[in-house]
């Protein structure tokens, strides 16, 4: 028996062809599509302090960063999200134009909006990719970054790093002073 899917279903092939030449972005979860909002000073200039920083770090490795504007599947549940800033060193991920699917680093800049689903749900959904090792929550109103590393067993362990320290992201092998993170940034 075939079942009809729901009305406002958009099948993955629909969704990936529609973000092709749309004017702004859209996440994708079982065939339900989520226009995005835009972002502020802050949460910007993280996201680009960070890319430029795991760029520079990753220049001429084989490894690709990137921010903002492409998409990662999760494709054992059906979605698509933007990423703040993503990292892979996965040959099989130089194949994709449009989303990348085997990262071993997913930031996100938290926003008072998207803070618990960032949290939650979605660290949820990113849990279904094998390949990665490392979610960073980055916080815009105070110098803090929660890590959450996967350890040899599977399971998720929690780095937190605050004012002063040195960040370290090691599926990519990188260290830097987390004032690097937050330079321009106004913290409250």
């Amino acid at each position: 028996m075939v079942t009809n899917p729901q009305p406002n279903y958009t099948s993955p092939q629909e969704y990936l062809e529609g973000e092709k030449t749309s004017q702004i972005k859209h996440e994708y979860i079982d065939g339900e599509v989520y226009a995005m909002a835009g972002a502020s000073d802050a949460h910007v200039t993280l996201t680009g302090n960070l890319y430029m920083l795991l760029r520079n770090h990753h220049r001429g490795s084989g490894s690709r960063v990137y921010m903002a504007d492409m998409k990662v599947q999760v494709e054992e549940i059906n979605r698509y999200f933007y990423p703040d800033v993503m990292g892979t060193c996965d040959t099989r991920d130089q194949g994709t134009d449009y989303f990348k699917s085997h990262p071993c680093l997913i930031i996100e800049v938290l926003s008072d909006s998207t803070e618990g689903f960032d949290r939650g749900k979605k660290f949820q959904d990113y849990s279904y990719l094998p390949s990665l090792q490392e979610y960073v929550l980055v916080s815009q109103d105070r110098m803090y970054v929660e890590c959450f590393r996967k350890n040899e067993k599977g399971r998720w362990e929690l780095f937190r790093f605050a004012a002063g320290e040195t960040i370290e992201f090691d599926s990519i092998n990188f260290r830097c002073d987390i004032a690097a993170i937050y330079e321009e940034v106004k913290i409250s």
